[in-house]
């Protein structure tokens, strides 16, 4: 019997041409603006052979940059508490996880998204749309600041990564877990629940409970 034009069999080198259309359809649109099909076609084999090597779309994008963890494992552990000590708890998860032999393939990509902007974006679409907004919705952050407080934990995140791991800064790359969680966690909070608008500006611009210094007073 003929073999259907445009559809390559299943051998070894189908899941690799898989992952290759995967990485340029998520780099290039993006997670959303990606699909099972459109990627099928690019590769060249039927949908229904996508689902069967990686099934969903959720973990072939966990697949082409080879993410050592799985957020929809991690994250709800993290929500199950609630929002309120939930800063602690993403650090103490955030090391266990880098602190395991998991980490290396943790450094690795992070070393690539340092030097290759393809990879940069591939992380960036990756911890935008399967970490950061599953975080907001899961802490039920309000929609309006959630962008600006998830991206503040990722910043927290990837500095700490990077001081910790990539650089191996003394004393915070041997420093036990508990101390860093510690140390780090209530910075970790403030961005999830805490104000953000800082003692500056006035009025309304001032934290609750914080006072500014005051001046020297001037006489007439």
């Amino acid at each position: 019997m003929a073999r259907r034009s445009g559809r390559r069999p299943g051998n070894p080198d189908t899941r690799e041409a898989i992952l290759n259309a995967a990485r340029e359809a998520f780099a290039e649109r993006g997670f959303d603006g990606s699909s099972i099909r459109a990627i099928a076609t690019s590769a060249g084999v039927d949908p229904a052979l996508v689902h069967h090597y990686f099934g969903t779309k959720e973990q072939l994008f966990q697949a082409t940059i080879n993410i050592p963890f799985n957020p929809g494992e991690l994250l709800p552990q993290i929500a199950a508490g609630g929002v309120d000590g939930a800063g602690e708890r993403l650090v103490a998860t955030f090391l266990r996880v880098w602190d395991s032999p998991a980490g290396t393939a943790g450094a690795a990509l992070l070393r690539s998204a340092v030097n290759n902007e393809w990879s940069a974006r591939l992380l960036r679409e990756f911890v935008v749309t399967q970490i950061l907004r599953r975080a907001a919705g899961l802490l039920d952050l309000d929609p309006a600041q959630a962008p600006l407080r998830t991206s503040l934990v990722a910043s927290q995140l990837v500095g700490l990564a990077m001081a910790r791991y990539i650089l191996k800064l003394e004393p915070l790359a041997s420093a036990p877990a508990e101390e860093v969680v510690a140390a780090v966690g209530p910075t970790m909070q403030r961005y999830l629940t805490g104000d953000l608008s800082g003692p500056t500006g006035g009025g309304s611009g001032a934290s609750p409970g914080r006072s500014r210094t005051a001046g020297p007073t001037e006489t007439g």
